[in-house]
């Protein structure tokens, strides 16, 4: 029903920028909450940041703090990840999710839609 569809990654130096762009289909709903999940090769995936859709709350890992920026265009039903000052730390698959009529929560990995995810590599 609902699919994410994201963008916008690829190959950067550190210290470089991104941008990464979800886009969601078949969502009908004004209530949800939104983010980033990423999987390095090995790793647990783990929450980057969430936004919710009605107040606009933001909520960021403590390791992206202060370098990346969620933003939601509700109208259009695309997000947003601008990724400033990005590290080699930061590679991995990013995956768009959605929870319906609820908080996305970072430390959980549970999800209502998940995106097929878009590689962000960091080189240094």
């Amino acid at each position: 029903e609902v699919q994410l569809v994201e963008s916008g990654g690829g190959l950067v130096q550190a210290g470089g920028s991104l941008r990464l762009s979800c886009a969601a289909s078949g969502l009908t709903s004004d209530d949800y909450g939104i983010g980033w999940f990423r999987q390095a090769p090995g790793k647990e995936r783990e929450g980057v940041s969430a936004i919710q859709s009605l107040d606009g709350s933001t909520y960021y890992a403590d390791s992206v703090k202060g370098r990346f920026t969620i933003s939601s265009d509700n109208a259009k039903k695309t997000m947003y990840l601008q990724m400033n000052s990005l590290k080699p730390g930061d590679t991995g698959v990013y995956y768009c999710a959605l929870v319906i009529r609820g908080l996305l929560n970072l430390y959980s990995d549970y999800a209502d839609y998940w995106g097929q995810g878009t590689q962000v590599t960091v080189s240094s």
